[in-house]
């Protein structure tokens, strides 16, 4: 919400809230080590608490990669035509490895969805990574295919919409409808993420959580330009910034 300091959140980001799949995470942030290269892919990754430790314990224009921008090409992708065209066709993949839909089905079931909570699935698909024991009120998912959306088990209802489409972005819901909102693997995609978020906010019941949730992997046509020219220190700042 609106009214959620925006250092308090900073430190609940890096500690909590940042469950990105290719990251480790402490309740307490730690100094950084080397970083680690992984066995079976190549990929460099952070090494624990280096991500925690890059963020600032206070908060100030300097460090948001918002002030000055250039809106034209932070936000532009390299394939502009729509995003219905490109989700025309539905995709019952993950697109994380095994390792990384545990940790995040691990973290949104076990750790920040709780009995009887109303959930909002942002950019959602043929799975929301809840395990069907969990006894939730609601489940709606928010998506770009029908036939996804179809597929998933755990919304209890489900639209399609496409967020990037209007930059008046709404979302169809009353004001404080939802205990939590997941967006996962997918904020790398937003072209108007501020307006998202704002929209998230008032969906939001007071007290209310949002988790974010992304990784290295993308679709790179689609990624906007703010994200593909960063590391994953920069996302964390930059996801923090939107909110």
């Amino acid at each position: 919400p609106e009214s959620f300091p925006r250092r308090t959140f900073l430190h609940s980001f890096a500690t909590t809230f940042l469950a990105a799949p290719l990251l480790t995470l402490t309740t307490t942030p730690s100094y950084a080590n080397a970083a680690t290269r992984d066995a079976k892919t190549g990929i460099l990754l952070p090494s624990e608490g280096e991500i925690e430790s890059a963020l600032p314990t206070t908060w100030d224009s300097s460090d948001n990669p918002l002030v000055d921008a250039d809106t034209k090409t932070s936000f532009a992708r390299l394939d502009s035509t729509s995003d219905t065209i490109f989700y025309a066709e539905p995709r019952f993949v993950e697109h994380v490895d095994e390792q990384a839909v545990e940790s995040m089905t691990s973290y949104i079931s076990d750790r920040l969805l709780k009995k009887g909570d109303a959930v909002l699935d942002l950019c959602s698909s043929w799975t929301s990574h809840i395990r069907p024991s969990l006894d939730l009120q609601r489940v709606a998912g928010l998506g770009m295919n029908a036939k996804e959306l179809e597929a998933n088990k755990a919304l209890t209802d489900w639209t399609v919409q496409d967020l990037n489409a209007d930059s008046n972005v709404k979302l169809p819901y009353e004001d404080e409808t939802f205990d939590v909102i997941l967006l996962q693997l997918s904020i790398d995609y937003l072209i108007h993420p501020l307006e998202v978020m704002k929209e998230s906010s008032r969906v939001l019941k007071k007290g209310g959580k949002i988790a974010i949730l992304f990784s290295n992997r993308l679709f790179l046509s689609k990624a906007i330009g703010l994200w593909t020219g960063s590391d994953d220190v920069d996302h964390a700042y930059t996801v923090g910034s939107y909110l």
